[in-house]
């Protein structure tokens, strides 16, 4: 049997994942992460984007963060964001719409918005975007 850890990924509303893996894979703000079992202990900010969790079983699970912070400690990873969706509840036609949005007032530099959260929000799109684009390509193998 394959070493595991604990991993909790919890949004502010609830706890969206709670479960002994093999691998958490994650985007910190220095580059992707890769937590396996006996890691050393980190804590790391993230950056939106996807956290790959590769279940005991060896099937894997794609999940959507804003954002957050990562901790690894000896016997748990725990992911805290103030948004995390599960890969399969992404909404392609919604994600899209907030990415032609920020890339409006991008271009014509702020109405409705400031600048850097019309940044932000072009960033969080396109990490929601690509997440959905690689649980795509995972769900045809």
């Amino acid at each position: 049997m394959a070493s595991t850890i604990r991993c909790d990924i919890v949004s502010a509303e609830e706890e969206i994942f709670h479960g002994e893996v093999q691998m958490v894979v994650a985007t910190g703000e220095m580059g992707e992460l890769g937590i396996a079992p006996r890691h050393a202990p980190l804590i790391t900010r993230l950056k939106p984007g996807q956290v790959r969790v590769t279940l005991a079983s060896g099937e894997e699970q794609l999940f959507f963060v804003s954002g957050g912070i990562l901790e690894v400690q000896p016997q748990v990873v725990t992911v805290l964001a103030d948004t995390a969706i599960r890969g399969g509840d992404l909404d392609e036609a919604k994600a899209q719409a907030a990415k032609e949005e920020a890339e409006r007032i991008l271009a014509g530099r702020g109405e409705t918005m400031d600048l850097a959260e019309a940044q932000a929000k072009l960033v969080e799109a396109m990490a929601q975007l690509q997440a959905l684009e690689r649980l795509r390509k995972n769900l045809k193998h």
